[in-house]
């Protein structure tokens, strides 16, 4: 585990191609240079997407044992590599280094199960009017597939997208965040390690133009993106009108707190899907609606919790609640939407004072009493900060939770089943969660409605998506 500034290069063809230009990524706790990346040009990304075209003929004729041992075996490197990549991603990002550690976890835990879904891809066959023919449905991998992740989670969200379409039999060029190239640079280094055949993955850096370059390419089949609603807006205008799209775009989460829910479980869940990685989650919570009968109980338990929550360098201190948020556009944006909400009535529970180190640190904000029609109940902040508005009853929280564009994930407390069972049904969103904050399971489809996006990461279906039917009708001549 080294603090020293790492420099990332291209990964292509299974080796490192140092570029031309670079670019800097700074811790954002203290300032200091994190690595130093060399940024893509249209040769560099003609290269990689060239490397995954070679390899695709080879790769996608490998059996789903093969392909699934070195998933597995990929899990297994990245676990022996834990601190490497934990460490990236704290000093890149900004999120405490015990929290970046589970993040690589889950990585590995999505490399087991796709690991062992390439084993179970399979076909079948379909009846004809006349026995002398035969008909098999086959399932093959779409072609080379672009991948760009965000940095958020650089680790975790590339191993959902790399373990689905590796696990198919697709090739990769992923395009990783500016914000986290130190991330990409150890991944690199796992994927020669395990034993991945040259070209099958391939990994360049850059902001936005390299994406586009990328998504754009008339040989990528597919393209699997998660980030935020304009960067897909303008990537989905990119793409060729035959690329194949994924698209994980976030959008405002709402939270329900009913009259008959266990508060101190909701509030210990709304802190937690609030605030941890500052925020900075597609599936964090934006917005709490709290029946009135309960508002004072359930705000006066979550304010004594946040207020609890630990701030500060996530490198320095490892068992931190909460870093820094990963950049300037966020925390400004986060002390815009409490400012609004403040001024339209709303009353601040936690998260009044400035945080000591100044800087990209915030102290975890509670917004109460906002106004239904404020930014930080209408907006995703994706920044540690919250807002709670009281409703008179479930039917009343349903259609504000609905009102708000975006359908990716949607929480609710309560011990009736009634009203879990109507609620369920009518949340418009992809993953609901009910006492329990944890939208989203590795074995499960996750994926978005509306503004968040379509298409279906996790499950079987996270590997399913990277498939393509073919019909073979055999006439037997004999």
């Amino acid at each position: 585990m080294t603090t020293t500034p790492l420099h990332c290069s291209a990964y292509i063809d299974g080796e490192f191609r140092p570029g031309g230009e670079t670019f800097e990524r700074r811790n954002p706790a203290t300032g200091e240079v994190a690595a130093v990346a060399d940024v893509a040009d249209q040769a560099t990304v003609d290269s990689a997407v060239a490397a995954a075209v070679r390899a695709f003929p080879t790769w996608s004729r490998t059996t789903g044992f093969e392909r699934g041992a070195l998933l597995r075996r990929l899990g297994e490197v990245a676990l022996e590599r834990v601190d490497d990549l934990a460490t990236t991603m704290t000093l890149e990002q900004g999120k405490p280094l015990n929290e970046a550690r589970g993040e690589v976890r889950k990585f590995a835990q999505a490399m087991r199960f796709y690991g062992e879904e390439a084993e179970r891809i399979g076909g079948e066959t379909v009846p004809n009017e006349s026995n002398d023919f035969l008909s098999v449905v086959q399932r093959e991998p779409v072609g080379p597939v672009a991948a760009i992740t965000p940095w958020n989670y650089p680790v975790e969200l590339l191993g959902w997208k790399l373990g689905g379409a590796l696990g198919a039999g697709c090739t990769m060029v992923i395009k990783d965040s500016e914000h986290t190239p130190g991330a990409g640079q150890v991944m690199a280094e796992c994927l020669t390690a395990a034993g991945f055949p040259p070209g099958v993955v391939n990994i360049v850096h850059g902001a936005g133009e390299v994406g586009a370059m990328l998504a754009g390419h008339r040989d990528i089949a597919k393209v699997a993106f998660t980030g935020s609603n304009a960067t897909g807006q303008k990537l989905f205008r990119t793409v060729s009108g035959v690329t194949q799209l994924t698209m994980e775009l976030g959008g405002s989460c709402p939270m329900i707190v009913t009259r008959h829910a266990n508060l101190d479980l909701a509030a210990t869940g709304a802190v937690r899907r609030s605030f941890r990685n500052a925020g900075q989650i597609c599936i964090a919570i934006n917005r709490i609606y709290v029946e009135r009968a309960v508002m004072a109980d359930f705000t006066d338990r979550m304010a004594e919790l946040t207020r609890a929550l630990g701030v500060g360098d996530g490198y320095a201190d490892p068992d931190a609640d909460v870093g820094p948020v990963t950049m300037e556009e966020i925390r400004a944006r986060t002390e815009r939407h409490v400012s609004d909400a403040l001024s339209g009535g709303a009353r601040l529970l936690s998260g009044a004072d400035d945080h000591p180190s100044g800087g990209l640190f915030r102290h975890p904000a509670l917004v109460v009493d906002a106004p239904f029609d404020s930014q930080i109940m209408t907006e995703e902040t994706f920044g540690p900060a919250v807002g709670v508005a009281a409703v008179e009853s479930l039917d009343e929280a349903v259609a504000h939770a609905n009102g708000v564009a975006g359908g990716l994930a949607a929480y609710l407390y309560t011990d009736d089943l009634g009203e879990t069972m109507r609620a369920g049904r009518e949340l418009d969103f992809g993953n609901v969660a009910v006492n329990n904050v944890d939208a989203g399971i590795i074995n499960a489809p996750y994926g978005g409605r509306r503004e968040s996006g379509f298409g279906s990461e996790h499950g079987r279906e996270g590997l399913e998506g990277y498939l393509q039917y073919k019909h073979l009708r055999i006439r037997h001549t004999h």
